[in-house]
């Protein structure tokens, strides 16, 4: 037996009260990121703490930069920058090593970063990345450790993406400001993440054109400035906690994550019957009964992805039968057995049921679930799959009846900022712990 981190839940009737959220865990790494790029410091400001953060700023650390993190702001110094090389030590702990290859080849000329990870939530793999930086001129070695790049003055291109895949989207903009010449990049990704990035690249001097029909130009400059930022709220966040309010019958306020942000996940809720209460910094749900529903996931403006785990534990409370169609991510249901576990009746399947063409068709996986409710839920003992998968487990064990013991929780912690502490002062019973789990 091994002793392994845990939180405890208890049940505790509904969950209301205020929950303000930080920046958006998909956008601050991005931004230290993008740091790299300025001949003088950066700050970002309303940074979660989350353990990505925590990563994020000692990958940079460890290129020779100077990261200087106080009460939710952090500063980064590139000019101390002296090496090029992602340690190993960080192989598989988050993906955002791909998004260092074109500002170091812009830096130094060269660079080498480990192998990516992240949640385990399907195939993730950095063809669009490669095919994006070669392009731009950079020699590229996929090694078994990681990615070997080396590169003169990057040149600008035409890219098409073939999915608007935010990642490739982000290497493209953080390559194409400083490279020779102009870059247009289409089939690109507009989350409102990817929009804050590229923002923030203006402030610090790039030039980017935002066109219709997902097409980004960007003029290459000679040198970028550090620049200053106050990150937007969390809107994955945003949504999980209006979603805890709900679940258990009670009413959450979420402050510091706009509506716009939400519109999607609003009008969806709505839907359903849910009932809210927006002004310009808040957003607060409410409802007497919820009804099933039929969603489908897509790039933004659609239905996020990262919004779908809060969503199918929801669709257990709801009259009448749900259906989560996922189109983003092919293994996105890896939560689910756990939920049948507490008592839920999901089936999952291999068909898509939903209108937007399936790019996992012939998947092992399954792409659909259809969710019976309303089913009481039991407290059991399960184990975090991935960051958004562990939130549904909490939700599900705060409208269970009995005790859940969730492990794995360190996902949570490098996903949710404090998410113990805002539990609890929504007033669930929910505590830390160490218990004891078969080794291995």
């Amino acid at each position: 037996m091994t002793e392994t981190a845990a939180w405890i839940v208890n049940p505790s009737g509904p969950l209301v009260g205020d929950v303000a959220v930080r920046g958006s865990k998909n956008a601050v790494t991005k931004h230290l990121v993008a740091a790299l790029l300025g001949d003088s410091p950066s700050t970002v400001s309303n940074c979660p703490d989350i353990g990505d953060v925590e990563i994020t700023s000692r990958m940079l650390e460890a290129l020779g930069c100077e990261v200087e993190r106080t009460n939710g702001d952090t500063i980064i110094d590139p000019r101390p920058l002296s090496s090029s090389r992602v340690p190993l030590t960080f192989s598989g702990m988050n993906r955002i090593p791909i998004l260092m290859v074109g500002p170091l080849l812009h830096r130094v000329g060269e660079a080498f970063v480990p192998l990516v990870g992240g949640d385990d939530i399907g195939s993730r793999p950095v063809d669009f990345h490669v095919t994006a930086l070669e392009k731009m001129g950079a020699e590229i070695q996929i090694t078994p450790e990681g990615l070997e790049a080396k590169a003169g003055r990057l040149q600008g291109a035409h890219i098409e993406l073939p999915y608007p895949s935010v990642g490739a989207t982000e290497t493209v903009l953080l390559t194409a400001t400083m490279a020779e010449g102009r870059t247009v990049l289409d089939g690109a990704a507009l989350e409102p993440e990817v929009v804050e990035l590229a923002l923030f690249l203006q402030r610090m001097g790039a030039h980017i054109e935002m066109h219709p029909n997902r097409r980004f130009i960007v003029d290459g400059v000679p040198r970028l400035s550090g620049a200053a930022h106050h990150l937007k709220g969390d809107r994955i966040e945003a949504f999980s906690y209006l979603v805890a309010g709900l679940i258990t019958g009670g009413q959450v306020t979420v402050h510091g994550c706009s509506q716009d942000r939400l519109v999607t996940a609003i009008s969806t809720l709505s839907r359903m019957g849910a009932q809210f209460d927006i002004t310009d910094t808040t957003v607060s749900a409410k409802a007497e009964h919820l009804q099933a529903a039929a969603v489908e996931t897509d790039t933004h403006p659609g239905f996020m992805t990262d919004w779908q785990s809060p969503m199918v534990a929801l669709f257990t409370q709801c009259d009448g039968l749900s259906v989560m169609y996922e189109t983003v991510y092919e293994n996105r249901f890896t939560y689910v057995p756990a939920l049948n576990k507490m008592g839920a009746q999901i089936q999952a399947y291999n068909t898509p049921l939903g209108s937007i063409h399936s790019r996992f068709v012939g998947s092992s996986t399954p792409c659909s679930v259809v969710v019976r409710g309303r089913t009481p839920l039991q407290g059991t003992d399960v184990v975090v799959p991935d960051i958004r998968g562990g939130f549904a487990y909490v939700l599900a064990a705060a409208a269970a009846d009995g005790t859940t013991t969730i492990t794995g929780t360190h996902h949570l912690d490098r996903g949710y900022n404090q998410p113990i502490e805002n539990f609890q002062d929504l007033g669930l019973d929910v505590t830390r712990a160490t218990v004891s789990t078969p080794a291995g």
